[in-house]
């Protein structure tokens, strides 16, 4: 592209161009919401106005103990109020927000706040245990804020400054807070990959508040209508996660209810969503999965009707879209990754596919989407050469996006090989069809080279899901002498005790070799019926423990 020149005119000396911080997101909302609350489990319920206090009190709370700007905060919760009040207050001191991954390995949980040079540290009490251990080697921690549902006293080794609600009814309700360079660090955070240790994903007041704005762009674009002020919100997203998908600060900036489950529990989740009328949430599959089989909701006992999900972080097959839909519950797909804040596509279906009956728009709704506003996104061959968009071609996914993580926290080579050609690479392997939707295929690491063919796993799960039969499967690729890669099924039936037989299953994939749908060296003759399959921190499909159980 060449180089240009555009006029620039000079400002009014007293005109100023305020900075993109996250607090305008609070402000914001608080203006919208009117008398919408924050509920967090069964325990308590406030407005916004309230939840606006409770953020400024807790930046006098972490001011008092010394916290300054620049400083890291970790934060260990489930899923609370406290936590949507850490999202703002931390950041708006200047502070850094850093959310621990609670379902990691000690021994990782104790390399990502070495690594962040946690200062302080938020806990709920159940994740005592967890880190007694570990405090003596994070000499840099001066004081831990400990969380409880009801006061009561704790022997700890912790240096425990006081109990937060204590601590917080003791601050004043209003805090004069700073302002500062847009470009300022605001959240960290750490995923893990198939090497090496964590990487550490950073992201700026900036990003944060352009992603937002991108976000509720999409969720109230026509057909979609996931979120407004007057939906009600609840994620089944852990919070640690790439900031629940960044759907807390959305919900917030457009004043919407807001509902947190705490620790995942099925039939709490299940109560919340009925008690609270929950129009939408987000989630991978294999929590919604586990939501769609308690047995009050399978066996209809409850409604779910009207129920919006959004799914991401695996794949969302057809099966299971079907399975919800028959439960009144209507499911979408997003993608994105931790690096990309994470939501850069989701699933606004063209009109003629909107105003279609659902099983014209199944395959569409199983897409990964459109590109959000401001995404440049890319499909590119082996030379980075782009493919044509013709639903055909498969590369690898590339973007650019103004809130795209720009490095990994002091990991020089990981992040040049992230932004190699001034692009961040995915890993994915996806198509671009001719109307500008993806379709992820696979990840690069967990495509199948057999007979010197390449197969999708992700293509193989989602036919054998559809077996009647078949609750959740995974497909790797293992190695094989006479085809280079064979793939591997692991199978958990829908009836633990009557499981579908192996010769059902392989017949069954047969069938679409029969249709065309499926070359013959793709079904898969090695079948494991197993009674649950290896999952990540954040509920994907760990194929990496899968091909190491071979």
């Amino acid at each position: 592209m060449p180089n240009v020149t555009p006029k620039i005119l000079p400002a009014t000396a007293s005109a100023t161009n305020p900075p993109l911080l996250i607090g305008d997101l609070l402000s914001a909302g608080v203006r919208a919401a009117g008398a919408n609350p924050i509920v967090y489990r069964d325990h308590s319920r406030h407005d916004y106005r309230r939840f606006e206090e409770r953020v400024h009190q807790l930046a006098h709370l972490l001011t008092a103990q010394g916290v300054e700007a620049g400083d890291v905060v970790a934060v260990l919760d489930w899923d609370s109020h406290r936590y949507l009040e850490c999202f703002f207050a931390i950041p708006m001191i200047g502070a850094v927000l850093h959310t621990v991954n609670v379902r990691l390995a000690p021994e990782q949980i104790l390399y990502t706040m070495q690594h962040a040079e946690d200062t302080f540290v938020l806990t709920q009490e159940d994740f005592l245990p967890l880190l007694e251990p570990l405090a003596p080697k994070l000499d840099r921690v001066r004081g831990y804020v400990l969380c409880q549902e009801t006061p009561h006293a704790v022997n700890t080794s912790l240096n425990v400054v006081g109990e937060f609600e204590a601590l917080l009814a003791e601050q004043p309700r209003r805090f004069d807070f700073p302002t500062f360079d847009e470009n300022a660090v605001a959240t960290l955070f750490y995923t893990t990959g198939t090497t090496g240790n964590p990487k550490g994903v950073f992201f700026t007041h900036r990003q944060l508040v352009l992603h937002t704005l991108s976000e509720a762009n999409l969720f109230q674009a026509k057909g979609v209508e996931l979120l407004s002020r007057d939906k009600v919100y609840m994620p089944i997203t852990p919070m640690f996660h790439v900031h629940a998908w960044g759907v807390p600060y959305t919900a917030t900036l457009l004043g919407a209810t807001q509902v947190y489950p705490g620790r995942y529990d099925a039939e709490m989740l299940v109560k919340l969503l009925v008690e609270e009328r929950v129009d939408f949430s987000h989630c991978v599959p294999t929590l919604l999965n586990m939501v769609l089989s308690t047995e009050a909701v399978s066996s209809r006992r409850v409604d779910l009707t009207g129920w919006k999900v959004l799914l991401g972080g695996s794949a969302l097959t057809q099966s299971l879209s079907r399975r919800a839909w028959a439960l009144g519950v209507d499911t979408r797909s997003a993608y994105g990754m931790s690096e990309t804040c994470p939501v850069v596509t989701i699933d606004v279906l063209p009109r003629h596919v909107e105003e279609a009956d659902y099983e014209t728009q199944l395959a569409w709704r199983c897409k990964a989407g459109l590109p959000a506003p401001f995404v440049d996104l890319q499909v590119v061959d082996t030379e980075g050469q782009p493919l044509p968009h013709d639903g055909q071609s498969v590369g690898e996914v590339r973007m650019k996006a103004p809130w795209l993580t720009q490095a990994y926290f002091k990991e020089e080579t990981r992040s040049e090989e992230l932004w190699r050609d001034g692009w961040l690479h995915t890993g994915d392997v996806g198509s671009i069809d001719e109307a500008g939707f993806l379709t992820i295929s696979d990840r690069i690491k967990d495509v199948i080279k057999t007979g010197g063919e390449w197969l999708s796993s992700l293509e193989l799960e989602s036919l054998l899901s559809q077996h009647p039969e078949v609750a959740e499967v995974a497909v790797v690729g293992v190695a094989d002498d006479k085809w280079g890669e064979r793939p591997v099924a692991w199978v958990v039936a829908q009836n633990l005790n009557e499981p579908p037989s192996i010769e059902a299953l392989i017949s069954f994939m047969e069938r679409f070799v029969d249709d065309g749908k499926l070359n013959r060296w793709g079904v898969p003759r090695d079948i494991r019926l197993v009674d649950e399959i290896p999952k990540t921190s954040v509920g994907k499909l760990d194929k990496k423990r899968i091909r190491s159980g071979l």
